[in-house]
């Protein structure tokens, strides 16, 4: 499923930043077509603001296993929307991506379903962190530089039980515990997460700047969901 709710204020664009183009499509419809690509993907279910009357009607979200639902606020209620629109038993498998990670490589979805599958535990796409990574006090001076050996940035899609991430979800929002990933409301949960190396090319547009660098990735040509 994927959360396309939001406003994308960052973008400082007319519109919300999944409806932004490359290549003559938007991000959203990129984003879609490679799930949709990914062998064994049943349906797709897409969380929209209920003002939303754009997506339905783009060419590359005709397809049949496409389903809408009305979103939330938040990401995790935009998602723990799709999730109990989905159609499954508890213990199908789902996987949540981002509308903005246009750039998501078919190797790298693939990769992680082969990994959640084998160890039969959820798990995310992340990249390592190769930065030197310092700390900030409240005036914007560093305050002290942080060991990197073991931290990871993460990405989506993330992949875990229908059942156990619902519950997650749940569990979470009835807390008041403010989720910014399906990771951290596994977490919380107490359930193990596994990491699984991603891409460079699955960056998330959250900035102007970053669509030009997804473009980039994406060859930025016409043809680039075919």
């Amino acid at each position: 499923m994927i959360p396309a709710a939001g406003t994308g204020s960052r973008m400082a664009a007319d519109r919300p930043k999944q409806y932004l183009q490359i290549g003559g499509h938007t991000l959203l419809e990129i984003s879609a077509q490679t799930l949709l690509r990914v062998p064994g993907m049943a349906s797709l279910t897409i969380a929209l603001h209920p003002q939303d009357d754009r997506a339905r009607g783009l060419p590359l979200l005709q397809d049949p296993r496409i389903r809408f639902t009305v979103g939330g606020e938040e990401r995790a209620d935009s998602v723990l929307a799709a999730l109990l629109a989905i159609t499954g038993t508890e213990d199908d498998w789902v996987l949540v991506h981002d509308a903005a990670r246009p750039g998501l490589p078919l190797a790298a979805a693939q990769r992680l379903i082969e990994r959640v599958l084998a160890a039969g535990r959820g798990g995310i796409l992340a990249l390592p962190l190769v930065d030197t990574i310092k700390r900030a006090d409240r005036e914007g001076l560093i305050e002290a530089t942080l060991e990197r050996d073991r931290l990871w940035r993460a990405q989506t899609p993330q992949m875990f039980r229908l059942g156990e991430l619902t519950a997650a979800l749940q569990q979470a929002a009835a807390s008041g515990q403010g989720v910014t990933d399906e990771a951290s409301a596994m977490e919380l949960a107490g359930h193990p997460v596994q990491l699984v190396p991603g891409s460079p090319a699955n960056l998330k547009v959250t900035l102007p700047e970053d669509l030009a660098l997804a473009a980039w990735y994406l060859g930025a040509k016409e043809g680039v969901c075919e």
